[in-house]
């Protein structure tokens, strides 16, 4: 995981200093071919808001007889959240869920006191070359409501508000964004918002959330005079009112953030928890088998990490 410190603004631009807390350069990994990006958690920033893990996925293209498959592995104490921009993904839990996400969805997937789930391509569209790229990123539950019962909401594109005017265009994913509000049930204050800014153009992001960063899936994103490129996530001074300009051409970014939480969490592989002595236990039952099973995608698992 890495830090990098911004490009230097012109000498006496404070404001260009200050506005961009922190600038991320994200750990990329391969995966047989499928590239993931991460930008959080990192050594320097472990959450933004109640975000606590960000990935990048792709833009890739599988060969054909090349699938995604994540075969069946647990969550506790979080929401993920999948939100794809290109290909689809069969989504399995062990409440018995089955469902294929397409770009412009949302799953989400609140684990709580614990929940299994696979993901792979669907079976229809194997053999052939398949796209993906997306985002997945997880959002820790808050104070009160880490063992909650788990659950799944699934909300079609169609559902959720989309935006545009003078040159700014996006959908709200979740929380309110412009004075639209998304229809997904979330435990705490969340904001994450899918935004294209054409080539001059700018958006305002308001000062109303706590919590605020940016990653930029394509383009160049201009703050205060400082340009800014694809796959960099900054992470914003609170309070401020930020100016997001378009480079030489349209960017395409991903806003998010939220309140900041009340308490640190802790994160061990897939478990998230404000209590270390929760996550161990999280890892002695799944390793002794006392998570429930994935109808339909019971045949196969990820063994417990060593270490």
């Amino acid at each position: 995981m890495s830090f990098f410190p911004g490009t230097d603004p012109e000498i006496g631009d404070s404001r260009a200093i200050d506005q961009v807390e922190q600038l991320i350069i994200p750990r990329s990994s391969d995966i047989g071919g499928f590239e993931v990006r991460r930008a959080l958690p990192t050594a320097k920033r472990r959450m933004v808001g109640p975000f606590i893990f960000f990935d990048r996925m792709g833009p890739a293209l599988l060969r054909a007889g090349e699938a995604l498959d994540v075969k069946p592995h647990p969550h506790i104490g979080l929401s993920t959240v999948t939100y794809l921009f290109d290909g689809e993904i069969t989504h399995r839990d062990s409440l018995g869920t089955g469902m294929v996400i397409r770009p412009g969805d949302i799953n989400l997937m609140t684990a709580g006191r614990g929940i299994v789930h696979s993901e792979r391509s669907p079976e229809k569209l194997r053999g052939k070359p398949l796209s993906i790229s997306g985002l997945q990123t997880w959002i820790a539950l808050p104070d009160g409501h880490e063992e909650i019962d788990p659950a799944f909401q699934h909300v079609g594109a169609e559902a959720l508000p989309t935006f545009s005017d003078d040159g700014v265009s996006g959908r709200v994913v979740i929380g309110d964004f412009l004075g639209l509000k998304a229809p997904v049930p979330v435990l705490s204050d969340t904001l994450y918002v899918d935004l294209h800014i054409e080539a001059g153009a700018t958006c305002l992001f308001p000062a109303g959330t706590e919590e605020r960063a940016a990653y930029i899936l394509s383009g160049t994103l201009s703050v205060s005079g400082t340009d800014y490129e694809a796959d960099q996530l900054l992470v914003f001074r609170p309070g401020d009112v930020i100016d997001l300009k378009a480079g030489p051409g349209p960017v395409h970014v991903m806003l998010f953030g939220g309140a900041t939480m009340a308490s640190k969490r802790y994160v061990w592989w897939n478990f998230v928890s404000s209590s270390k002595e929760r996550i161990e236990q999280a890892k002695e039952e799944w390793r002794t088998g006392r998570f429930d099973i994935v109808p339909g995608d019971e045949e196969e698992f990820v063994p417990l990490p060593s270490g």
